[in-house]
C-alpha cells in the first residue's frame, strides 16, 4: 500500500504491469471433447493415447520442479497449538456514575443492568473466561490523552453538582459525576486487561462491556458521552506493550468516531474503518471528516475508511455489502495483528438515536466476518446502544459468535439499497489509488432500471422465514460429524498404476486428521450404502443399472464399459464404492439437519461432480453432491434452499446440469475453463452459463482463463461474487464440492491455493445457513496438498480461528475480468451485484463558501451546471487539504484559507468548521497548480486554535522531479487567482438563448457531445484566457489520470492496428473506434452508433478513436489518459502518421 499522494501515482502505474490475460486460442488447437480429465491437449490424438483414457500425463522435468516447490510452500505446521476461550471483563464499578441533573439522560447504568440480564439469561457468562477490571494508568491515557486533559479530568472527583455541570457545558453532549474519571479509567483498563490476555496467548478473544463510551474523545477534549477513548488506548498500548506493528479498529457505531480517527489519521500502523448514519452531515457530530472523502494524511493517506450512510433504515445486507466490498479486502491487503471494535449497538432497529434497521443476527454476522482475521484475535468494546432490549440482544449475538456458535439466519437478508451501494462506490472510489486488492475489471454501472424504476420498486419484501425450524443459539454434543470408509479404497485403476485417482487419497487425509488430533475431535459417523431410491433422484434407473452390472463384468468388458465414459476407469469393486460414496455423504446431511451435528465432512471416493444424469464422466459415477441435495430437500420436506459452491478445479457439469432449472438450488462453479480448453471442455462452464426456465441465474459460473489461480483471486471472487449473492440467496444449507486440485503443487491443476486459502474460504462460508455446511470431497491429486488443505479446512470447521493468510500479490488482471464477466452476466438477477452510479458526490466548497452568492441564471439547467462546474474545479483544482502537522512535507502553499472562528469547547482547543463563513478570505498569490490544486477540505486537528492555515499539495500527479503543468490556454496569465476563476465562472452564460428548451427536448446527439458514447458538459472545463485574446471561452476536457477499468485492456494483436478499417457492421470509414478488449472495430455513434452497441452487448469498456487518437471509457463516462494506454496509441499513432508518437514516454 502506498502512503503519499505521488505514490498513489506510482501504484497505479505498478498495476499496469501485470501480465494480461492470456488472449483465446486459435481455434484451430482446441480440443476435441474427446480429449480426457488427466491428459495433455493433443492437436491430433493417437490411437496409443487414447487407449490410455484418464491416464496421468507424464509430468516434465520443469513440472516436476514446480511441484516440489508448490509443496515446500505448504503450511505443514497447522498442528501448533490454538488457543481456545473468550475474555469478558464486565465490572459493576462501572454502573456507579449518572446523569445528576438529567435522568432522562439516555447512557446510564440501566444499559449494563439489560445486558447481564441477558447474558445471565442465555448462560453466557458461565461460558466466558472472566477477567477482573483494573485502572488504567496515567501513562497508559496520555498513549493518546494529553497530560493537562487527563489532570483536569481527575478534578472532577472533587467537584460539587453546580461545577460538574459548568464544565460539562463546555463540551458537546456530555455530563459529568464525580465518579465519572474513576469508571473511564476502569472502562479503558478492562480493555487493556483484554489486550494483555489475547497477546499473552490466555485466550483467543474478548469482549469488553463497559461505560462510559470512548470512541468521540479526543486527544484533549471530551465529546458525545465519551471521556477516554478506550480502543484508541488499546491500540497504542498493544503497540508499545506487547510490540504489534499493526492493529485495525472497526468502528460499527450508528455515529461516527471522530475522536479515534483524528488519533490515528496521519499513522499507517492504525487502519481505521468506520460505517456510520451522515445524512450529508446532518448527523451528529456534522463533520465533514465523517464522509468518504476523508482517507487519512501524510503517510496515513488510505488508512482512514468511512462509510456514510445517507438515509435512515439501513439494514443488515447494507453493512455486510460493506464488510465485503471494503473492509475484508483492505483488511487483507493490511495484514491485522490485532482487531479491536468500537462495537455500538445504537444502529439496531428500535434505537431511538440510530434510527436503522439493523438485526442481533446481523451483529453475529459482522462478528464473524471479522473472526477470520489476524488469527481471531479480536476485542469488542462496548460504545453506544441506547435501546435496552435490542442493545441487550445485539451484544449477546455478538458474544454468542465470539464465543463459537453459528450466526443465525438473517430474517430478510435481500441486497444493499441503493443508498448504501452508492456511499459504497464513493468510498471505493476514495480508496482505489491506495489498496490494490481494490482494483476492479471492467465493471459497469446499473443502469438496468434506470428509466421509471424507483426505489421503492427496486426493493423487495422480506424474505419469508427459513420453513426448517431452527433454534436462536442450538447447542451440539459434537460441532463437526466426519465420515469415512476404508471400503472406498477398493475402487482402484487395474490397468494404469499411474492414474492421478488413486484410492490412497482418502486415506492419507484420513491419516493426517488423526495425527493433528482434528479426527478425535470430530463425531465419526458409520457410512452406509445409497439406497436406489436416493441414486434415482439424480440419476435415471437405466444408467443405475448399468453400473451395477460392472460388478459382474470380466476384465476387458469392464475395459470396453471404461473406454465409452469420459476419462473414466471401472473395476468389479467400482459400484459398491460410488454407491458407499454418495451413501455416506447422504448419512452426514441427515445428521446435520437433525441437529445431530453442526457441519461435517465427508471423505469419500470416487468423486462424484462431473457424473451426468445417464452418464459417468471425469472419474466420476454417481453425483454425491446432486443426491445429498436431493436427500436433504426429501427429508426435510420442502424444497429447502440449498447452495452448493464448487471450488474444484474442474467444472462440475454434472451437478449444473441436474439443478439448471432448480431455482431452489443455488450452484456456484469456480474453475480453469482456459476459453473452453480445459476438462471438461465446451462452453457450459461458460460465465453466460446461467441456467435455464425457473432456474436461470441460479447456475453461477466464475471461468478462470489460465493457471496460478491461487488465494488472492479465489478470495477476490468470494467478496465480489459468492458471497453477495449466497446472502441475498439466504440459504438453509451449504454443501461445497471440495476438490483441492486447485492446491499448490496439483499436476492437474495449475493453481496456487494454500491450505491457509482454504481455511479461510470454509470460515466466510460458515456464516451462512447457521452454519450447517458439509464439505465433500471431490478432486485433488497431489496428496500432501490435499491432506494439509482439508485439515485446514477441518479445523475452520471445528471452530478453530483460520490460521494467518498473507496474499503475496493481488488478484490476477485476468481473473478479475473473470469475476467481471461473472457478475455482468448476473447483475439482472442478484441485485446485491448492481453498482449505483454514484450520486453522493462530496459538496466541495462552492463559490458561494468564499464569495458573496451571484444571481442565478436564468436557465435552471445551466445553473445546476454551473454550479457542478465550480465545485468540480474547485474539487480539482484545490487538491487535498493536509493537517497541520503534515505542512511541513508539502510542497510551499498554493492556496492559504485563513479563518478566525470562536473555538467549541471552553478550553480553548477546537476544530475548524466543516465550511468556511462568508467571510473567509483567500490570498490570491496561486501558482499554475491554482488551476488544477487542493480541496479545502477536512477538519484540522485540535492544534489548531482560533485562525489556521490550511496549506494544499499539488496534484498527485507531480512529482518533485517534474516541471510545473503550464496554463492550458496560450497566451493566459501564469497564475489566476482562485477567485477570479470563480468569478469568470459566475458570468460564464453558455449561450443560453440557444438552450432554452428543456434538457429533455434536446435530441440525444446534441445532449451527448462525445463521438463514442457521449461526456456531460460537467466534466469539462471552461477557461477563459488573459492577455492579448479578447476574452476568448474554450473549452479544455479533462481526461481521467487512472480508471478503474484499465484492466481491461488486452495485449495489441501481433499483426497490429489498421486506423483505415471500416466498421465490421456497416463498412463506414468515418469516425471508427477499435475496443482495447477485443480489438474489433466499429462506428461512433454519430454515424451509425455500432461502437456503443458493442460496448452494450459485450461490457468491454475502453476504446480507442481512429480519428484524434483519445481513448474513452464508457462505464466513468470520461476521457482516459494513462500510462497503460501509451503502447496502444504509439502503434496507431505509427500507422496513422509513419512515425512514433511525440512524448509517448
Amino acid at each position: 500500500m502506498t502512503s503519499t499522494g505521488q505514490d498513489s501515482t506510482t501504484t497505479r502505474q505498478r498495476r499496469s504491469i501485470h501480465s494480461p490475460q492470456t488472449p483465446p486460442q486459435d481455434s484451430s488447437i482446441i480440443s476435441k471433447p474427446g480429449v480426457k480429465k488427466g491428459t495433455g491437449l493433443r492437436s491430433s490424438p493417437r490411437l496409443a493415447e487414447v487407449k490410455k483414457k484418464g491416464r496421468m500425463k507424464k509430468l516434465s522435468q520443469a513440472a516436476e520442479q514446480e511441484l516440489i516447490q508448490g509443496i515446500q510452500v505448504l503450511d505443514l505446521t497447522l498442528e501448533t497449538k490454538t488457543l481456545s476461550g473468550t475474555g469478558l471483563v464486565f465490572d459493576e464499578q462501572l454502573n456507579d456514575f449518572h446523569c445528576l441533573w438529567d435522568d432522562s439522560f439516555p447512557e446510564g447504568p440501566e444499559r449494563l443492568h439489560a445486558i447481564k440480564e441477558q447474558l445471565i439469561q442465555e448462560g453466557l457468562l458461565d461460558r466466558c473466561v472472566s477477567f477482573q477490571a483494573r485502572f488504567a494508568e496515567k501513562e497508559e491515557l496520555m498513549l493518546v490523552h494529553s497530560l493537562e486533559y487527563i489532570d483536569l479530568m481527575e478534578t472532577t472527583q472533587y467537584m460539587n453538582e453546580g461545577e460538574l455541570r459548568v464544565l460539562a457545558d463546555t463540551y458537546d453532549s456530555v455530563y459529568l459525576h464525580p465518579n465519572s474519571y474513576t469508571c473511564a479509567c476502569l472502562a479503558s483498563g478492562s480493555v487493556l486487561r483484554l489486550v494483555d490476555a489475547i497477546l499473552g496467548a490466555e485466550i483467543r478473544n474478548g469482549m469488553a462491556i463497559v461505560r462510559p463510551p470512548g470512541h468521540h474523545a479526543q486527544h484533549s477534549l471530551m465529546d458525545g458521552y465519551c471521556m477516554f477513548n478506550h480502543v484508541a488506548v488499546a491500540a497504542r498500548y498493544a503497540q508499545q506493550k506487547h510490540g504489534i506493528q499493526r492493529v485495525l479498529i472497526v468502528d460499527w457505531d450508528v455515529h461516527h468516531g471522530q475522536g479515534t480517527q483524528f488519533t490515528f489519521d496521519k499513522d499507517p500502523s492504525v487502519l481505521y474503518f468506520s460505517i456510520h448514519r451522515y445524512e450529508q452531515g446532518r448527523f451528529w457530530p456534522h463533520l465533514k471528516a465523517s464522509n468518504w472523502s476523508t482517507t487519512g494524511f501524510g503517510q496515513g493517506q488510505g488508512y482512514t475508511i468511512n462509510v456514510p450512510w445517507n438515509q435512515v433504515g439501513m439494514r443488515d445486507a447494507d453493512y455486510i455489502a460493506a464488510f465485503l466490498q471494503i473492509l475484508l479486502p483492505v483488511a487483507l491487503e493490511f495484514q491485522p495483528q490485532l482487531v479491536l471494535v468500537a462495537a455500538g449497538f445504537d444502529a439496531l432497529q428500535g434505537d431511538p438515536k440510530g434510527e436503522m434497521a439493523a438485526t442481533p443476527a446481523g451483529f453475529a454476522q459482522l462478528t464473524h466476518l471479522l473472526m477470520g482475521l489476524a488469527g481471531g484475535r479480536l476485542i469488542l468494546s462496548l460504545e453506544g446502544g441506547y435501546n435496552l432490549r435490542s442493545l441487550a440482544e445485539g451484544v449477546s449475538a455478538s458474544l454468542h459468535t465470539l464465543l463459537g456458535d453459528p450466526c443465525p439466519m438473517l430474517e430478510s437478508p435481500g441486497a444493499p439499497c441503493r443508498s448504501a451501494q452508492s456511499s459504497l462506490s464513493c468510498t471505493l472510489e476514495a480508496l482505489a489509488p491506495f489498496w490494490e486488492i481494490l482494483v476492479r475489471s471492467g465493471d459497469s454501472l446499473d443502469e438496468d432500471n434506470e428509466d421509471g424504476d424507483n426505489e421503492e420498486e427496486e426493493e423487495e419484501g422480506p424474505w419469508p422465514p427459513p420453513a426448517l425450524p431452527i433454534p436462536m443459539w442450538p447447542i451440539f454434543q459434537s460441532r463437526t460429524g466426519l465420515v469415512y470408509d476404508q471400503r472406498m479404497m477398493d475402487h482402484y485403476n487395474m490397468w494404469d498404476n499411474q492414474h492421478p485417482e488413486v484410492p490412497q487419497r482418502v486415506s492419507r487425509i484420513m491419516s493426517r486428521l488423526e495425527e493433528l488430533g482434528l479426527a478425535g475431535r470430530c463425531l465419526t459417523m458409520p457410512a452406509r450404502p445409497a439406497t436406489d431410491a436416493e441414486l434415482l433422484t439424480c440419476h435415471s434407473a437405466e444408467y443405475v443399472a448399468r453400473l451395477r452390472a460392472t460388478e459382474k463384468m470380466r476384465t476387458r468388458e469392464l475395459y470396453r464399459e471404461s473406454a465409452s465414459f469420459d476419462s473414466i476407469y471401472i473395476c468389479p469393486s467400482t459400484f459398491a464404492s460410488a454407491q458407499l460414496a454418495t451413501g455416506a455423504t447422504c448419512c452426514l446431511v441427515e445428521a446435520v439437519l437433525a441437529g445431530e451435528v453442526l457441519n461435517g465432512v465427508a471423505l469419500v471416493r470416487p468423486p462424484g461432480h462431473h457424473a451426468e444424469q445417464d452418464a459417468a464422466c471425469g472419474f466420476c459415477f454417481f453425483n454425491s453432491v446432486a443426491v445429498a441435495a436431493r436427500h436433504a430437500q426429501a427429508i426435510s420436506g420442502h424444497p429447502l434452499r440449498i447452495l452448493i459452491v464448487d471450488w474444484d478445479v474442474h467444472h462440475g457439469n454434472g451437478t449444473q446440469h441436474i439443478f439448471e432449472d432448480d431455482p431452489s438450488v443455488l450452484y456456484i462453479s469456480l474453475h480453469r475453463y482456459d476459453y473452453g480448453t480445459f476438462f471438461p471442455m465446451g462452453d457450459e462452464g461458460a460465465p453466460n452459463q446461467v441456467g435455464r426456465a425457473a432456474g436461470t441465474g441460479f447456475t453461477v459460473n466464475v471461468a478462470w482463463n489460465g493457471p496460478r489461480m491461487g488465494d488472492s483471486e479465489y478470495l477476490a471472487a468470494w467478496h465480489r461474487l459468492v458471497l453477495p449473492i449466497a446472502y441475498e440467496f439466504n440459504p438453509e444449507l451449504v454443501l461445497v464440492s471440495a476438490g483441492f486440485d486447485a492446491a499448490w503443487g496439483d499436476p492437474l491443476g495449475g493453481c496456487h491455493l494454500s491450505p491457509e486459502g482454504y481455511a479461510h474460504l470454509t470460515h466466510l462460508l460458515m456464516g451462512l445457513a447457521s452454519g450447517r455446511i458439509i464439505l465433500i470431497l471431490e478432486g485433488g491429486y497431489n496428496l500432501a496438498s490435499i491432506s494439509e488443505s482439508m485439515a485446514a479446512c477441518t479445523r475452520t470447521l471445528l471452530g478453530d480461528p483460520p490460521p494467518l493468510l498473507t496474499l503475496s500479490r493481488p488478484p490476477l488482471l485476468g481473473a478479475l475480468e473473470s469475476i467481471t464477466d461473472t457478475i455482468q452476466a448476473h447483475r439482472r438477477y442478484w441485485r446485491s451485484l448492481r453498482t449505483t452510479k454514484i450520486e453522493d458526490k462530496e459538496e466541495s466548497f462552492s463559490s458561494k463558501s468564499i464569495t458573496k452568492e451571484a444571481p442565478q441564471p436564468a436557465n435552471p439547467g445551466s445553473a445546476k451546471k454551473l454550479t457542478m462546474l465550480e465545485e468540480n474545479i474547485l474539487d480539482e483544482s484545490l487538491g487535498k487539504a493536509t493537517s497541520a502537522a503534515s505542512v511541513q512535507e508539502s510542497t510551499p502553499a498554493v492556496v492559504e484559507l485563513t479563518q478566525d472562528q470562536p473555538s467549541e469547547a471552553a478550553t480553548g482547543e477546537a476544530m475548524l468548521d466543516h465550511t468556511t463563513s462568508e467571510a473567509a478570505t483567500l490570498n490570491q498569490t496561486t501558482s499554475e497548480a491554482a488551476t488544477g490544486g487542493a480541496t479545502l477540505d477536512q477538519t484540522t486537528t485540535e492544534e489548531a486554535v482560533g485562525g489556521a492555515k490550511l496549506i494544499q499539495t499539488p496534484q498527485a500527479s507531480s512529482t518533485d522531479n517534474q516541471t510545473p503543468p503550464t496554463s492550458p490556454v496560450q497566451g493566459a496569465t501564469s497564475q489566476i487567482s482562485l477567485s477570479t476563476l470563480i468569478g469568470n465562472l459566475r458570468t460564464l452564460e453558455l449561450d443560453d438563448k440557444a438552450q432554452e428548451a428543456p434538457e429533455s427536448e434536446i435530441p440525444e446527439e446534441e445532449r451527448l457531445p462525445e463521438a463514442a458514447g457521449g461526456q456531460d458538459v460537467d466534466d469539462s472545463v471552461p477557461m477563459q484566457a488573459f492577455g492579448d485574446i479578447d476574452q476568448a471561452m474554450f473549452y479544455a476536457v479533462t481526461p481521467l489520470l487512472w480508471c478503474p477499468h484499465l484492466v481491461a485492456v488486452h495485449l495489441i494483436p501481433e499483426a497490429g492496428l489498421d486506423v483505415t478499417q471500416p466498421c465490421q457492421d456497416c463498412g463506414a470509414l468515418q469516425e471508427n473506434w477499435v475496443c482495447l478488449s477485443c480489438y474489433e472495430v466499429y462506428c461512433s455513434r454519430y454515424i451509425n452508433a455500432h461502437m456503443m452497441q458493442h460496448h452494450e452487448s459485450s461490457g468491454h469498456p475502453l476504446v480507442l478513436s481512429y480519428t484524434d487518437l483519445s481513448t474513452w471509457c464508457y462505464p466513468c463516462q470520461a476521457y482516459v489518459h494513462h500510462q497503460t494506454l501509451l503502447d496502444v496509441k504509439n502503434v496507431a499513432h505509427q500507422n496513422k502518421f509513419g512515425e512514433d508518437m511525440p512524448h509517448s514516454h
